[in-house]
């Protein structure tokens, strides 16, 4: 949940990089939280989970391409790689191959690497400056 919260302090910080298990542990928190108030709009037969789930969409929307962004520095791509995401199938496999992929290893032009030792400890420091 750290890295979820990570990310939302981040809300829009396009600059950086973020490692993996960052960019992955807020994709799997997002998935249950959009799923689970699809469930509960399916369950109470109203509109007011859609509501709720449009406004979670909307909101989230600008810290997930942050995150993306910064997860295409982490492995030294540009964030303008994102723009894959318009190729239908085949840019969204490259995509996925690309997030998946291992940081750079060393310091890059966007940052250092946040996979060194140490900076584990930095997330509650994040949004707090």
């Amino acid at each position: 949940m750290n890295w979820y919260l990570k990310v939302l302090k981040q809300y829009a910080d396009f600059n950086g990089r973020s490692r993996r298990k960052e960019y992955w542990m807020f994709v799997l928190i997002n998935l249950i939280i959009s799923w689970s108030l699809a469930l509960l709009d399916y369950a109470a037969g109203t509109s007011i989970f859609s509501i709720v789930s449009t406004i979670y969409s909307l909101a989230i929307f600008v810290p997930a391409l942050a995150v993306s962004v910064r997860r295409l520095h982490d492995i030294g791509k540009s964030g303008w790689y994102y723009l894959l995401v318009l190729l239908p199938i085949i840019g969204w496999i490259w995509l996925i191959v690309l997030f998946a992929t291992d940081s750079e290893a060393g310091p890059n032009k966007w940052d250092q690497n946040p996979k060194e030792a140490g900076n584990d400890t930095n997330i509650d420091l994040i949004g707090t400056e």
